[in-house]
Parts: C-alpha cells; structure tokens; sequence
C-alpha cells in the first residue's frame, strides 16, 4: 500500500499538494471542511441505508461513496476521510456513541487512572477505515487529492474526559490541574496512538493530513503550548521522520495569536485560519513560514449571494500571491444549501 502511495505522489502533484506545500497556484485550490455531511441528499440516504453514523464509518464501501460525493458534486481539489475524530477512545477503553440531536457520548467517562491503549485492538479496530482509504484512492481522479486527519490529543482528551462534548471544553483544564499525572499519561497515550494512525493513513494511500484542535479557544498560553502545541509538534516531527513528502496541517481552532508559533515551529507545512482570524493579520505573520488555507465563515455559504461572494472576494484577494488553499473556517452546517456551494466554487474558479 505504501508503494502504491509513494507511486502516485511521484507521477502526479494535485494542485491541492503543490499549495499546502508552498507554491502560488492559481486559481486558488478549494476544498470545504465537512464537505461530506448532512447538508447533501445523497449524504442523508447513504447514511440511513447505513443504519448509525457508526455503522456508516466502519462500512469501507459507504464511507468511501460518502468521501468521494462533493467531489462528484463540486469538482473539488481534495477529499478528505469520511471518518470522526473520536474511533481511538474506541480502543482505550471507552465505548462510543451517537445520541440524536445530543451528539457523541464516550462511556465511562475518565475520572481517574490512567488509560492503557491496546495497539493490537487499535490496528485490528481501524483496519475498515484503511479499507475505505484504499478504495477512494482508487477511485479519485489522479489530479484530486485525499486528505487524511484526527482530532488532536487535548482536543480527543475534553471528549473523554467528560464522556461528551461540552459548551466550554476549556473547563476541563480543572481535571489537569488536579490530575498532572494521570492527564499528561493521558495526552501521551492519544499522541501515541495519533502517531500510528496518521502513519497507518498514510500508507494506506492519503496524501496529506490535517490533525484538529477542535477546542484551542480560551486556554492560557502555557496550557496551550504544553497540550496543544508541543503534542501537535511531535506527532507531525514523528510522521516527518518517516514520510518527509507528506503535507500535515495544523488547525488550532481559536488559538488566536497563538497561530504565531504554530506557524514558526518549522514542523507544519499549513496552518488553517478559523472565522475569528484577521486575514490582513495572518498574511503578515504567517505566510512567510508556512502556507494558509480556510477563513469563510460558513454561515455566509448558508446566505449565499452578494454577502458570500464579497467575503470569498476578500479572501482571495488578500491571499492572491501567498500559498493559499481556499476553505472555510470551520465545517458546513446541516442547513448549508448544495447550489450556494456550487455558486461559490464557481466563482473561485473563474476569479
């Protein structure tokens, strides 16, 4: 499988991969978070014939039509995995589920003692989704690239630690401070298991990957440095090591100025920018060290129009001649109509 990845890359160089590692390519490449979900119809049927999301992830076949419809839809630069950040607590000792309308529930919820990771569970746990992986590679055309991620270890960490999410996930930096111990054992575990997922995806066949700190925002800087950025640093140091040609990016979700030394840690090829980032800002601090990608806010795609146009016109012209992938700044939303999609690619192909 590694072969068949480190062939394509030599034969071909997607547009997508020559931007997140640096080059100016125009037009500008595109590709959405959540670009896969619940705002396409044919999301919505492959996802009830498929029974749960769950079902629907571990299922190669489904996932991969799942991961390849935007870009049947949109003729999009890249796919990205149709998977959740939360399948490695599956293989810590947690069990995972979805309650509608109320999202994702890990059970027990961790309190105390460390966590112990079963490699061999975690290999045979996620084989369906290097299955899925080999399957969209095999079926997306050579000039689409397939983007590969995972949740980050503090970000993976809120999650368990609450057994669900929370409306201020930053709260439970009480937990670390009360248990250092078993918090950074925690956090050394899920960097761990990260390192062997990306490598896995990787050679099964993606061409980059994103790793996502869902939950940067309000953190103080120390906190952030130490369990976000040093953690993020040496899982991309560790995939870098073995696979040198391989694009990670990095999205620290509302870190703020902290972008800054995300940037400057000289491990990320890409950074991606969150609605709360300045553009202005991120083309003076950023772009000189690594390439940039995101910024619409998705609700704009919701009001489609002159409003979303003149935001995705700001973008492209503040980044007309940096490194830029154009996305957004966080994923659709379920009410995101399909033809305001089909608009805005559109119009960045023709800009």
């Amino acid at each position: 499988m590694q072969h068949y990845r480190k062939e394509f890359k030599m034969r071909h160089h997607p547009a997508f991969i020559r931007a997140i590692k640096g080059e100016k390519v125009s037009p500008k490449p595109i590709w959405f978070m959540r670009q896969a979900g619940r705002y396409l119809p044919e999301y919505r049927e492959k996802r009830a014939e498929a029974g749960s999301f769950l079902d629907l992830c571990f299922n190669p076949e489904m996932a991969a039509e799942v991961t390849l419809q935007p870009i049947r839809r949109f003729d999009l630069d890249a796919a990205i995995l149709f998977a959740d950040i939360l399948l490695l607590p599956m293989f810590m000792g947690q069990e995972l589920s979805f309650e509608a309308g109320e999202g994702p529930r890990l059970r027990p919820p961790l309190q105390d003692g460390p966590v112990e990771l079963s490699h061999q569970k975690l290999h045979d746990g996620l084989s369906p989704i290097m299955e899925t992986i080999r399957l969209c590679r095999e079926a997306l055309p050579e000039d689409k690239a397939l983007i590969g991620f995972a949740g980050a270890p503090w970000t993976v960490a809120t999650y368990m630690i609450a057994g669900q999410g929370v409306k201020d996930p930053s709260s439970l930096r009480s937990y670390a401070y009360e248990n250092p111990e078993t918090f950074q054992a925690l956090i050394h575990e899920l960097e761990n298991a990260t390192i062997s997922y990306f490598k896995r995806q990787i050679s099964a066949g993606v061409n980059a990957v994103q790793l996502f700190e869902s939950w940067a925002s309000g953190l103080p800087v120390e906190f952030l440095r130490a369990f976000c950025l040093e953690p993020a640093k040496r899982i991309a140091k560790a995939l870098k090591a073995e696979f040198p040609e391989v694009p990670v990016i990095a999205f620290p979700k509302g870190a703020g100025v902290q972008l800054r030394e995300y940037a400057e840690a000289g491990t990320f090829d890409a950074v991606s920018l969150g609605t709360e980032t300045d553009p202005i800002w991120a083309v003076e601090t950023l772009s000189s060290h690594v390439a940039l990608q995101g910024g619409l806010d998705p609700l704009l795609v919701v009001r489609g129009g002159t409003p979303m146009f003149k935001a995705a016109e700001q973008l492209l012209t503040t980044f007309a001649d940096k490194a830029y992938v154009f996305n957004l700044g966080h994923g659709f939303v379920p009410q995101t109509p399909p033809e305001n999609v089909a608009e805005l690619v559109k119009f960045i192909r023709t800009f």
